[in-house]
């Protein structure tokens, strides 16, 4: 069963969720708009290697925007900082976004119970478009858990994305081949 926004609102006086910064013009329905941090990042390399760390190369998105291109993978975060500690959350794109071409997430839109941190996007574009910092990017859709979990991301022995950080952080994928 998905939250709605009364229910998110219960949730967060609770702090089973937490949104910083949180703004109530930004809660929908059964949704909350999250918006594009100021960085963006891209790999150094052209040919990437799951079995090592491929170094990333960060940038501030500039006050007259960034034109993302085609066939060109860029990480960015979200300026929210949230904490999910009883609900699944799942991050999808905004309608308005997807409707220019630009998609927020290859594989990465569920959430873990117990993560806590700003989210990694992978956005691609179909077509050349100009974003901006700040811009709203995504929507967070809670959703209820069947059941008592064990053991929640931030407890995870192997959770590698529990280190907080308000830049994009690139694959540790590396990490699982250790």
């Amino acid at each position: 069963m998905i939250l709605s926004d009364t229910q998110i609102l219960q949730e967060m006086r609770r702090g089973n969720i937490v949104i910083r910064p949180f703004r109530r013009s930004c809660l929908g329905s059964n949704s909350y708009d999250v918006h594009l941090g100021p960085y963006l990042a891209t790999y150094s390399r052209p040919e990437l290697d799951v079995k090592r760390p491929n170094p990333v190369h960060r940038f501030r998105i500039p006050k007259e925007g960034f034109v993302l291109m085609p066939n060109q993978l860029y990480l960015a975060a979200t300026t929210e900082y949230t904490e999910t500690l009883r609900h699944v959350p799942f991050l999808e794109g905004k309608s308005s976004v997807g409707r220019l071409g630009i998609d927020i997430h290859s594989t990465a839109g569920k959430g873990d119970v117990g993560y806590a941190n700003y989210w990694t996007l992978e956005i691609s574009a179909k077509v050349p478009v100009r974003i901006y910092a700040g811009m709203p990017i995504g929507q967070l859709i809670y959703f209820e858990v069947s059941g008592p979990v064990r053991q929640d991301y931030g407890r995870k022995a192997g959770a590698k994305y529990t280190r907080v950080s308000r830049f994009p952080v690139p694959s540790r994928m590396h990490l699982n081949f250790r």
